[in-house]
């Protein structure tokens, strides 16, 4: 029994041809492991300098099944001059994990983080650029499944087999110069907080793509759950206007999660996976301070 007939009837189709599926929420997720449906789950964890190591928190109790994924190294290249902070993951090593997690081209795999939730939407775009068709953010992480009193395991799932092949470009990117052409347009979309998108006039490296509008990826969420669709098409309306739409954020993360929410509306947008980090790399490339008038500054609201 697939996922999407374990949940038709239950008030969501969830079905991977279905243009807006991207999430499942913590009980639609308790229906289809009751169920005993195949779904691969994976706790993205960050190390962020502060607190615990989130690898020790996994292994004190995490999602029945769920396998650990390490947001350095298995969802992020390795950065050069040029790239950014958070390029591409090279490609057989990408797959190389997703077969040790047990993913088939067919599978039907949760991502979910007990952090930021741009975390998870960073893993969930990675695999669907890599080519993973049916790939669920967890609404609300491992916090809404705890809430509903799921259960927790503290077995670390062995190696698995896994078939899947990997596709990059399964998901549209940019490159700088197609991100300057968007941003010049009007169709490249900020992600990143109101402070960094208006920059320092001050301080060289600062500010932001010459054109691009101001969204911060953190508006996408409530009390970290994604925003229902009648609230991210209000958010994004200004920019939903027919045109391609790009998106960057500082270094690939929180932009991540304006793809999702987009994604849930049915609107497909391009990640600039360098971001802010790759595009002062050269420094023929403008930076503008400031926000922009008359558009949707975080600041104005």
């Amino acid at each position: 029994m697939y996922l999407h007939e374990v949940l038709q009837g239950r008030g969501r189709i969830m079905c991977p041809a279905f243009a807006g599926n991207v999430s499942i929420s913590a009980s639609e997720l308790d229906t289809v492991l009751r169920e005993g449906v195949p779904v691969i789950v994976l706790e993205v964890g960050r190390k962020t300098g502060e607190g615990r190591d989130p690898r020790i928190s996994y292994g004190e109790g995490h999602l029945p099944g769920a396998h650990y994924v390490e947001f350095e190294t298995d969802l992020v290249g390795r950065p050069t001059g040029t790239t950014g902070n958070g390029p591409l993951p090279e490609v057989s090593g990408l797959q190389d994990r997703l077969r040790a997690w047990g993913v088939d081209d067919d599978s039907t795999v949760v991502v979910h983080t007990r952090q930021n939730p741009a975390v998870a939407a960073r893993a969930w775009w990675v695999l669907r650029w890599a080519g993973v068709a049916d790939v669920r953010f967890l609404d609300g992480g491992l916090a809404a499944w705890q809430a509903l009193g799921g259960p927790l395991d503290t077995g670390v799932p062995a190696p698995a087999a896994g078939t899947a092949v990997v596709r990059p470009g399964s998901l549209p990117v940019l490159t700088a110069e197609e991100a300057g052409r968007l941003a010049a347009s009007g169709h490249l979309i900020d992600a990143r907080g109101p402070q960094a998108y208006a920059g320092d006039p001050q301080r060289a490296g600062t500010g932001h793509i010459p054109g691009a509008h101001s969204v911060p990826g953190s508006d996408n969420f409530l009390a970290g759950e994604l925003r229902d669709a009648t609230e991210l098409r209000a958010l994004y309306a200004p920019h939903l206007d027919g045109h391609a739409l790009g998106v960057y954020c500082g270094g690939g993360v929180s932009a991540t999660t304006t793809v999702l929410a987009l994604a849930s509306l049915g609107v497909e947008a391009a990640l600039y996976p360098g971001s802010w980090s790759a595009w002062i790399t050269d420094p023929a490339r403008p930076a503008a301070t400031g926000t922009l008038p008359g558009v949707y500054p975080a600041t104005a609201r």
